[in-house]
């Protein structure tokens, strides 16, 4: 066992895992962040991404251990004081989800492409997201929603 200690949704957290503990399986299991999903345990369709330290992070791929002193923020860490972040709201307002499995990883893999690119084009959108599956949508309503949130981001 070994301890790992990060902050997590702008909270200090320390536990003791397996050193083959997965980053999802700490915030999932350790933490109850239940929030970042494990759809593949292969890093193929981005239902568990987390920011780590600011960008995006699939961690179904990343040890715990490798977190270890890193600010990580994952879906329920967007929201403050009860708002939802505008991501958040524009996928709720632009129907961006159906079953939401896939919408936790790509509400944080868009909110790391508007750090990089605050206004994107449709292209631009559909090749950063080429890592996120949806089963569900066609991406159509999630592109709509992305570029949504940026114009609101923008201001």
């Amino acid at each position: 066992m070994l301890t790992v200690s990060m902050t997590v949704n702008g909270k200090q957290v320390s536990k003791e895992v397996e050193p083959r503990t997965l980053l999802v399986q700490f915030l999932r299991e350790h933490l109850s962040l239940t929030g970042t999903h494990v759809g593949c345990d292969t890093s193929q369709c981005g239902a568990c991404v987390v920011h780590v330290d600011g960008t995006s992070v699939k961690s179904c791929t990343m040890l715990a251990a490798q977190a270890d002193g890193a600010t990580v923020t994952t879906i329920e860490g967007l929201a403050q004081d009860g708002e939802l972040h505008p991501m958040q709201a524009a996928f709720k307002e632009h129907h961006g989800l159906q079953c939401g499995f896939c919408t936790p990883g790509m509400v944080m893999s868009a909110v790391d492409l508007l750090k990089h690119n605050p206004d994107p084009s449709d292209r631009e959108i559909r090749e950063w997201l080429q890592g996120n599956i949806c089963r569900c949508t066609g991406y159509h309503n999630i592109v709509k929603a992305i570029q949504a949130a940026a114009q609101s981001m923008r201001g």
